[in-house]
């Protein structure tokens, strides 16, 4: 199952309390489309639902004085909340009447929505479940190349494919965060091309003491504070 995530700075534990939890909690509420019948790879929801992170946070709405803006800013003020929730049939067409972006992959479907209050979730999505996100993949995923933003899993930690879908959208926007304008532009412009995998143990600590931007939850589900989930591997962030 998932619940709220967060995620800080590299070096911030999450367990102690920051300026940003002094701050009204938003979260980015999305949905991810399960149907008994043709339920999505677990990658490609992973590689989605990271994608749908970055096309909101670009999306001229949420930029400015844009209609998402004000939310956007109060929600990246806070910790960075995500929870995934699932639909499908009836709930995911009226999921899909909600302002917000569906986002496409190869199997998967996602929708982002701008961010909501903790307590002021619209009933069409506060009534999804959490629960039930897990997710194969039919075939292992192929290995990434050097030129992919690559968003590295840790191999010592098990999560469900919800869990996982919100911390790779924490490594998306760590990414982003951290690129200029003109490397985001790129990005931005060519689809935001993206891998996620799991790391090789060998080379996970190597990863987390390289620099690159890394998510550490909070706690709330499924695995401990404080753990080292994602590492954002931008080819334009390597040393």
């Amino acid at each position: 199952m998932t619940s709220d995530q967060t995620s800080a700075p590299q070096g911030a534990s999450p367990s102690e309390p920051t300026d940003a939890d002094e701050a009204r909690q938003f979260v980015l509420p999305l949905v991810v489309r399960i149907e008994r019948a043709a339920p999505p790879a677990r990658t490609d929801a992973l590689e989605t639902a990271a994608r749908a992170v970055l096309v909101i946070l670009s999306d001229e709405r949420s930029l400015g004085e844009g209609e998402w803006a004000e939310a956007m800013r109060d929600w990246q003020d806070a910790r960075i909340r995500k929870v995934v929730r699932r639909a499908r049939g009836a709930e995911w067409r009226r999921a899909e009447a909600l302002p917000g972006i569906t986002v496409t992959g190869k199997s998967a479907e996602v929708r982002v929505y701008p961010p909501v209050p903790l307590d002021g979730w619209p009933k069409d999505l506060a009534r999804l479940q959490v629960s039930g996100t897990d997710l194969d993949d039919p075939e292992p995923p192929l290995d990434a190349d050097r030129v992919t933003p690559v968003l590295w899993l840790n191999p010592g930690l098990e999560m469900s494919a919800g869990k996982a879908m919100a911390q790779a959208g924490h490594g998306a926007q760590l990414a982003w965060w951290a690129l200029p304008d003109e490397e985001r532009a790129s990005w931005r412009d060519a689809g935001f091309p993206l891998a996620v995998r799991t790391a090789d143990p060998r080379y996970w600590s190597e990863l987390t003491g390289s620099g690159l931007p890394l998510v550490r939850d909070a706690g709330y589900t499924e695995i401990a504070p404080g753990s080292c989930t994602v590492v954002a591997d931008h080819p334009a962030l390597r040393d």
